[in-house]
């Protein structure tokens, strides 16, 4: 070899061995700002002594702090507004919600740490691919917690604000110390609820590149037991997500839809006039119950169609296969160009139709069906296609999958719950 090349060749090595290696450092540090965040918040609980602070911090901060203020001596103009009554029964579902947020994501912290946590670290997939996309997700994490948690923020304050200039104490200053100290109890308890969901979404979102790479498998000329091998890994890890996950997801939706409930129940029930004073807190309580729900429910449904969407390009591929190998035994004996260029670029395609929903599963994950693919004997392919049909992936809920169904499900299941509930508080106000 030539010198020449060879030093070109020994400094392409050594600038792709320090591109990893700062590749390396920047995951670590952004790991590591997502664990100091979790940290701060209580999430990480890793000694005794830290499961004491964390609980203790949450009790005086998210539950203490805003109970003594409501129940100071009244002011003026609270019982004309019923304040402190609709106060008290929100705040215990903000509560409940943000312990079962801390308790259940500390747990799984504790547990595993935070690489394990969210399948990041050397035991599960090649982690040097996916360095780049693993350090935009834990970003994303930031910027979507931001996102949603500035407009609940918003909200929150016009209704504090309002309500010290309407309901005002002796002295101005006790006023707005009042309004403080509600803001942050309510920040924090806020911060941890949104966080649990978000991380729900950070770590769904992480698996999305894996079935993205799953592509690149499917693409190329691999052998059909290398597919099933990497395809039960993926199912693997989404199986661990939605063990680590099914609790928090099924008490959250329960104290959800009962806090809900109540609500309904409460404001129609009510006699007098509602207003932002004193039914402002249902409207930022009810939204931020909503954002969170409904980031959890997009981060489940957007892997499990991906997963799904696997088995349903690997039927068309196969179909595509069996077809043009048929065509190309019946086209054997021929020798002219015309028959040779069909063979080579074969013009026949099997029509696809998507609805607007179906694009999101679509993109990044499947691209235009190769002819030259999964060269395997055909009762492979068959058995490969039966396989993917057979098991489908995705995360589940104690064996319900999280997909468009169950959602739609779940959504006139409430709806009826609302029509019972506005049939029976009518009726019985008239």
């Amino acid at each position: 070899m030539d010198p020449n090349q060879h030093m070109i060749l020994l400094k392409e090595e050594e600038e792709g061995l320090l591109s990893d290696a700062k590749e390396e450092e920047e995951l670590e540090e952004n790991l590591k700002k997502l664990n100091n965040f979790l940290f701060i918040f209580g999430f990480h609980q890793s000694s005794l002594l830290g499961i004491i602070i964390s609980l203790f911090t949450f009790v005086i901060i998210g539950i203490s702090i805003p109970v003594s203020i409501l129940l100071l001596p009244a002011c003026s103009g609270c019982e004309k507004y019923q304040i402190n009554k609709f106060e008290l029964d929100i705040l215990a579902s903000k509560s409940l919600l943000s312990a079962i947020s801390l308790l259940c994501v500390s747990h799984n912290l504790r547990k595993h740490g935070i690489r394990k946590f969210l399948f990041v670290d050397r035991c599960h997939g090649h982690m040097a691919k996916f360095r780049k996309q693993y350090i935009q997700m834990i970003q994303g994490f930031f910027r979507l917690l931001v996102m949603w948690m500035l407009p609940c923020f918003l909200l929150k304050t016009i209704r504090e604000v309002i309500r010290v200039i309407h309901v005002g104490h002796d002295s101005w200053w006790i006023s707005v110390a009042i309004m403080f100290a509600l803001l942050s109890s309510w920040t924090y308890s806020t911060i941890i609820s949104l966080s649990a969901s978000v991380l729900f979404y950070l770590v769904c979102n992480l698996q999305v590149i894996h079935f993205a790479d799953y592509n690149k498998l499917l693409e190329s000329d691999s052998d059909v037991t290398a597919l099933i091998d990497e395809h039960l890994r993926l199912r693997y890890y989404l199986s661990k997500i939605s063990h680590r996950f099914r609790i928090f997801l099924l008490l959250e939706f329960l104290v959800v839809t009962s806090s809900q409930v109540l609500t309904l129940f409460q404001t129609v029930g009510y006699h007098q006039i509602i207003t932002l004073l004193n039914g402002g807190d249902f409207a930022v309580s009810s939204f931020v119950q909503i954002v969170s729900v409904g980031i959890c429910l997009h981060a489940a449904a957007k892997i499990s169609h991906r997963a799904q969407r696997v088995a349903s390009v690997a039927s068309q591929w196969h179909a595509l296969l069996t077809s043009n190998s048929s065509d190309t035994s019946r086209m054997r004996g021929s020798n002219s160009m015309g028959n040779f260029e069909t063979l080579v670029n074969p013009i026949r395609t099997i029509p696809a139709v998507f609805s607007e929903s179906d694009l999101e599963s679509w993109d990044g994950i499947i691209g235009p069906p190769s002819y030259t693919q999964m060269t395997s004997s055909y009762n492979k392919r068959q058995a490969f296609v039966m396989y993917l049909q057979s098991n489908p992936a995705g995360v589940t809920l104690y064996g319900w999958t999280v997909d468009r169904k169950l959602i739609s499900t779940v959504f006139l299941g409430e709806f009826s719950l609302i029509l019972f509930v506005l049939g029976k508080t009518l009726v019985f106000s008239r």
